[in-house]
């Protein structure tokens, strides 16, 4: 507001316009990445992030942000973990807490459950009567932030992703060779 005119400016710094930077598209432009959010209308689920969110923020653990990662993921990525493969990855870690973002579901063919403390999403009537009757616990996800607000003493399991059907019609196309995947018939 000095009473000089734009191109008297422009004069003044030797002729050269002086322009605001962009983005370089060239470069690919800038990359923005956000987390996802959760959909879930479920408002334990959503608490749960709540609750997670702070703990990842306010603590230095690893543990609590990929706990606060999983319960954000879309149902498909939080698969069912069997009670049998949840032994087996259990076995000889005696003291520990199982961490399972997703169901826990029974396994008939397990006829001896070992004790267990398991923390998980959801469990099916009969995976929480197995664990119970063998002496363990279920636990939910507020119990562990209160119990191992640092996810000590903690192992973090996942069911398998890759076992829906749905996973079988994916990849080479079926008939063309070294395709094992299953045609849509």
């Amino acid at each position: 507001s000095s009473g000089i005119s734009a191109q008297q400016a422009l004069a003044a710094r030797g002729g050269r316009q002086v322009g605001k930077m962009g983005i370089d598209i060239e470069a690919g432009g800038r990359v923005k990445s956000k987390a996802r959010v959760s959909k879930s209308a479920n408002p334990y689920v959503r608490l749960l992030c709540k609750l997670y969110k702070f703990l990842s923020r306010r603590t230095e653990s690893k543990f609590n942000k990929v706990i606060l990662k999983r319960l954000n993921m879309t149902r498909k990525s939080k698969p069912p973990l069997s009670i049998q493969k949840l032994a087996k990855l259990m076995a000889g870690k005696d003291g520990k807490i199982a961490v399972v973002v997703g169901p826990v579901t029974d396994d008939k063919r397990l006829y001896e459950v070992p004790k267990l403390s398991v923390c998980a999403l959801r469990f099916t009537e009969t995976a929480r009567a197995s664990i119970l009757k063998a002496g363990g616990e279920c636990l939910t996800f507020d119990r562990l932030a209160m119990r191992s607000p640092l996810g000590k003493g903690t192992v973090l399991l996942r069911g398998p992703v890759k076992a829906r059907a749905a996973e079988r019609h994916f990849g080479k196309a079926p008939g063309v060779p070294h395709s094992n995947t299953a045609p849509h018939v």
